[in-house]
């Protein structure tokens, strides 16, 4: 239904029309970015379900790997083995747009090049099974740093989706629909006028014809 307070003449109703146009173009652009922002976010979710299973079999195997160290090691020199590490990862984090939504990027480096300055510890006095804990821990840490950034990433995702389908939702079914009743009833008023119009040109028309009429019924005629 029209809104009362909606001016109803033909500036108004061009002003309408422009806006309506606007208005349907921007609609079907959040479609759009809606449509492309889901498919993008469960992609998303297939690998964060994937990445995630990948990181929980990790650290298990790594656990218990550490059971074992612990197992067959003494505590205390478990405790100085561990004490002082090696390699030290330092961490990057940037950003980077999708579809108008900044999602975190992760990148990480090592202090050295050196893949065996993960072990902090002689050989001599260690176990395997300690050996393999720490190189399990190192080869998760990438996925690990993957996963944080594609769940940080759904969680973004997720809320620009629900405010582009809240802003959709609001133009499709309050915007455009009041905007399209507003420019029919302006048309119909500005139609309505103009019958009138017509209707009081016609009167006035036959007001004169009658009265040209009977002024020369009444008219004498010359001697």
């Amino acid at each position: 239904m029209a809104a009362t307070h909606v001016n109803p003449t033909r500036m108004e109703l061009t002003r309408l029309k422009k806006k309506l146009v606007t208005a349907t173009r921007g609609h079907k652009l959040l479609k759009d970015k809606r449509d492309e922002l889901m498919r993008q976010f469960l992609d998303l979710v297939r690998e964060n379900k994937a990445l995630r299973e990948k990181v929980e079999a990790g650290i298990a195997a790594a656990n218990q790997n550490f059971v074992l160290a612990r197992a067959g090691m003494q505590a205390p020199v478990l405790d100085v083995a561990l004490m002082t590490p090696k390699q030290e990862v330092f961490l990057e984090c940037s950003a980077r747009n999708v579809m108008s939504v900044e999602v975190p990027v992760f990148t990480y480096q090592t202090r050295t090049s050196d893949a065996n300055d993960i072990y902090s510890y002689g050989f001599a006095f260690t176990s395997s099974d300690l050996d393999a804990a720490v190189k399990s821990l190192a080869d998760i840490l990438p996925d690990m740093l993957r996963l944080a950034e594609v769940e940080k990433s759904c969680q973004l995702m997720a809320a620009e989706i629900e405010k582009t389908r809240r802003r959709v939702n609001a133009l499709e079914h309050v915007m455009i629909p009041q905007m399209q009743a507003n420019i029919k009833y302006i048309t119909m008023k500005l139609d309505e006028n103009e019958r009138s119009t017509q209707i009081r040109l016609m009167k006035v028309k036959d007001m004169m014809l009658e009265q040209a009429h009977h002024y020369s019924e009444h008219v004498p005629e010359p001697a």
